[in-house]
């Protein structure tokens, strides 16, 4: 089992929920609930997988609030 970290946004124009793990190229989908676009990602990944371990071309730390005066 591997696990990886995906950043999930939402399209302001569609309202559809965009996913993508970072630094995976290829590794993005998007659906209309979180549980939709978790299975959409799982289906991407695996199938990227199919190729052989990825080399990720970045590794995801986290997020940080950034304030502005």
């Amino acid at each position: 089992m591997k696990n990886f970290t995906a950043v999930v946004e939402r399209d302001r124009v569609t309202g559809l929920l965009i996913g993508y793990v970072p630094g995976f190229p290829g590794a993005h989908s998007q659906a209309e609930s979180l549980d939709e676009l978790n299975a959409n990602l799982r289906e991407v990944v695996a199938m990227l997988l199919e190729d052989g371990e990825p080399k990720l071309e970045a590794e995801f730390v986290g997020t940080q609030s950034v304030a502005v005066a």
